[in-house]
């Protein structure tokens, strides 16, 4: 019964440790960190199929990445271009963004590494006399500071 409720537990431990890892993941690709004021929709936003109208556009800012609206040339209809604005590290938003991507890759890495070592604690629960638990959940919290 006791062997039971801990394969459950490091199951389930193993499965939350891989969601946090892909949901930082995803967070640091978001381009989502600043969302601008909502821009007011001009005759060319009127939806001509429908009639209606489309949402406000919200330009959005990211890390490294960025949401804008870009206009066709022969369409009237604009759409929204997302991907990364800087090249290179040099050109992120300011320092203190720079060291919050620097921070988030070290993090991201750690909670990738411990992901990946779950999943052998379902064989293997202790090293050297250490349980790995114990180490990969101090290394989740050093991830999460």
């Amino acid at each position: 019964m006791c062997h039971v409720i801990v394969t459950c537990r490091s199951m389930l431990w193993t499965l939350l440790s891989i969601v946090v890892a892909f949901a930082e993941l995803i967070a640091f690709m978001s381009a989502d960190w600043l969302i601008g004021k909502a821009k007011p929709l001009s005759s060319e936003d009127v939806d001509s199929g429908t009639g209606g109208s489309q949402e406000p556009y919200r330009p959005t800012l990211g890390i490294y990445g960025r949401c804008t609206r870009i206009s066709h040339m022969q369409i009237s209809r604009r759409d929204t271009l997302c991907g990364p604005y800087a090249e290179n590290f040099n050109e992120i938003a300011s320092g203190f963004w720079q060291a919050t991507a620097i921070f988030l890759a070290v993090g991201i890495m750690i909670l990738c590494a411990v992901a990946f070592v779950s999943v052998f604690t379902m064989c293997v629960q202790s090293i050297m006399k250490k349980s790995i638990f114990n180490v990969c959940g101090l290394l989740q919290g050093i991830a999460g500071m």
